[in-house]
């Protein structure tokens, strides 16, 4: 029997208001699972307008321990009732310790575990470093009922080592939830088409479908850039959202395709990892 994979995306601008937000977040899902998708991503820290545009102390109390977090408890429960899985983005409190963080919400609606953001990006209108450590769970790769995900968040789907790592794990499908667009220091710059190119790039190279969930909307003069997208290991985009639209894009692959074409390529059989040394060394001038 052939393996298929359903992968959905979901694009919405958002309130700062955590319960509205799940609310209609929990409404695109619904919407996905109805048209089939299997991986349904909602976008990255949905539970709030993005907060790392300044450094306010005050923001520190929107993190929760993950396993308590109520976009985590709602998207549980909608997993099990609609037979999904759902990569839940949140702000996590670990002790002393604040993330960025993934929770891998299976389809029966357990919670498979989380992924700490390993890239945390500083700069004008993301200033990520004031409010998350680096994660300390290295990258992961998780075996779902629907099948098995690499899983990166934002900064992360820039780096093509991320990429390797998840896809040498035995990724089916990456997945990049985001929040990215008005560059503050510029606003001429517009990264909306290299942001697609790194990921389609990771594709291409990997081979292997990628999925990017970004927001939409004004916050605060931070406008997000939506065009969030899916697309095959070819880097051909085979669904996709446009600036501003709020919805659903869904593609359809099959594994077994995709697996074939994996080892015909000759990617992974050719790699010289007794030559890689210096990805992992300090860096020289």
């Amino acid at each position: 029997m052939t393996r298929k994979l359903s992968l959905a995306v979901l694009q919405t601008a958002l309130s700062d208001d955590m319960n509205e937000n799940i609310a209609t977040v929990s409404a695109l899902v619904r919407e996905a699972a109805e048209r089939g998708a299997d991986v349904i991503l909602p976008s990255e820290l949905f539970a709030n307008h993005y907060f790392c545009k300044t450094q306010e102390e005050e923001h520190f109390a929107k993190a929760h321990p993950w396993r308590e977090h109520p976009c985590v408890v709602a998207m549980s429960a909608l997993a099990a009732e609609l037979g999904v899985v759902i990569p839940v983005s949140i702000y996590e409190k670990a002790g002393p310790a604040y993330f960025n963080s993934i929770v891998i919400v299976d389809a029966d609606g357990s919670p498979l575990g989380v992924y700490r953001k390993s890239h945390i990006p500083d700069g004008p209108g993301y200033q990520e470093k004031f409010y998350f450590r680096p994660g300390d769970t290295g990258f992961k790769v998780w075996d779902t009922k629907k099948g098995r995900i690499g899983v990166g968040i934002c900064w992360d789907q820039w780096f093509p080592e991320a990429a390797r790592a998840m896809a040498l794990m035995g990724a089916d499908a990456l997945l990049y939830p985001t929040a990215i667009g008005a560059e503050p220091q510029d606003p001429s710059m517009d990264t909306a088409a290299r942001w697609r190119r790194a990921m389609q790039g990771h594709a291409v190279s990997n081979c292997i479908p990628v999925a990017a969930a970004n927001r939409t909307g004004d916050e605060g003069g931070q406008v997000f850039y939506g065009t969030s997208f899916i697309c095959d290991e070819t880097g051909a985009v085979r669904a996709e959202l446009d600036r501003t639209e709020n919805g659903v894009a869904i593609a359809t692959f099959d594994l077994d395709e995709m697996d074939r074409a994996r080892a015909a390529w000759g990617f992974f059989r050719d790699r010289r990892p007794d030559l890689y040394g210096a990805l992992t060394g300090p860096s020289e001038a």
